[in-house]
């Protein structure tokens, strides 16, 4: 008989690339898998993920009232769902697979995408984080089967509860560009060169707002154009920043798009850009969907220089980090790195290399000792 999975973020699903790879995991394991998510008032399609999708039409948006109708309605969806295997990702969906688990005796994996108490948007509001540590403190301890994406934030768990979970890093599949694809027909600058940053969570403290002030005159990047793709909840601001600064003939922004088509544009830039600042645990110990991308594109990498961000950067020799985020000093190294020609070369040999043994792959070696079990 073919077990039946259900899996749960609070997203819309669509460009999730991390879960995304896991229900094909799942898929080719022999699971039945069901996503459930939401749909936003501006959502994407999310018809090129291959298992059965389900989005709640959520009457709240956001904050507390979103959390605790979405968990609500979470709960009784899985208890009258015909499942064997409940996987919870990240904190706002553990509660209701957990008690769905006890109540029907059902595995339960938990995945942690995030140290989710040090998450910028909660680390300032004490009563919103006693909230949620109550929850994980409760439900933790408790589990069988966790996942978490790298080992600093392993330890920070194991620190916590004496449990340390299995690290699955949340790398790209192997990718294979479409060399035919060429920067005029994606609608880039021919004669000019590209620095990107790319991700859905384009939030506060990510580094948007300096890297746009880098691109002002004065600096002299005149050769260079920014480009950003995703989406995130600094989106408009740094569109506006951009009008503000009249930089829109330098800076552009692109919106989420499926993956496949985002990294053929990824593969036509110069260098990539993930410039977190560590105001949290959360970024402190961050290691960004966008890094890995950046390399299976073949592009160098700057970066602010977090813990797992800086090993990478280092071990591999893919590139550089800053010192700080004032934008005269990132315009100094986007500059040095693009007029050096014989380091760029280097660094994309580098990356190409680093990409195909830093892949999900790989990494799938690990959820198959932690999933075959339930199979």
């Amino acid at each position: 008989m073919v077990k039946r999975a259900c899996v749960s973020v609070t997203n819309d699903l669509a460009t999730d690339q991390r879960v995304i790879k896991v229900c094909d995991f799942l898929t080719r394991l022999g699971f039945d898998v069901t996503l459930i998510g939401v749909r936003r008032k501006k959502h994407i399609s999310v018809n090129h993920i291959k298992v059965r999708t389900f989005r709640f039409h959520i009457w709240f948006q956001k904050g507390f009232l979103f959390y605790a109708e979405y968990n609500i309605r979470l709960f009784f969806y899985l208890l009258f769902k015909k499942t064997q295997l409940l996987i919870s990702n990240d904190l706002d969906t553990l509660l209701p697979n957990y008690l769905v688990s006890l109540l029907r005796q059902k595995a339960l994996v938990y995945d942690a995408h995030e140290y989710f108490l040090g998450s910028t948007e909660i680390a300032e509001r004490p009563i919103v984080r006693n909230f949620w540590k109550i929850i994980e403190k409760g439900i933790f301890p408790r589990l069988q089967n966790i996942i978490t994406v790298n080992h600093s934030i392993a330890d920070l768990y194991e620190k916590a509860y004496g449990i340390r979970p299995n690290v699955v890093r949340n790398l790209p599949n192997r990718f294979i560009a479409d060399k035919k694809i060429t920067r005029s027909e994606l609608g880039l600058p021919e004669e000019k060169k590209i620095v990107l940053m790319q991700g859905g969570g384009i939030n506060v403290d990510r580094g948007a707002e300096e890297l746009i002030n880098a691109m002002k005159p004065k600096y002299g990047l005149d050769d260079v154009e920014l480009y950003f793709i995703g989406g995130g909840d600094v989106w408009e601001k740094i569109k506006q920043l951009t009008k503000d600064l009249h930089l829109e003939r330098k800076v552009h922004f692109l919106p989420k798009m499926p993956y496949q088509k985002m990294m053929n544009y990824t593969y036509l830039c110069d260098l990539g850009v993930s410039l977190d600042k560590p105001v949290s645990l959360n970024y402190k110990y961050s290691l960004p969907n966008k890094l890995f991308d950046y390399l299976a594109a073949g592009i160098p990498v700057l970066a602010s220089p977090m813990v797992e961000i800086k090993k990478i950067i280092e071990s591999y020799d893919v590139g550089m980090c800053i010192d700080e985020h004032e934008p005269g000093h990132i315009a100094q190294k986007i500059k040095a790195m693009l007029n050096d020609p014989e380091k760029i070369k280097k660094w994309r040999i580098n990356a190409l290399k680093t990409s195909k043994e830093l892949c999900w792959e790989n990494e799938e070696k690990v959820l198959i000792k932690i999933y075959e079990k339930h199979r």
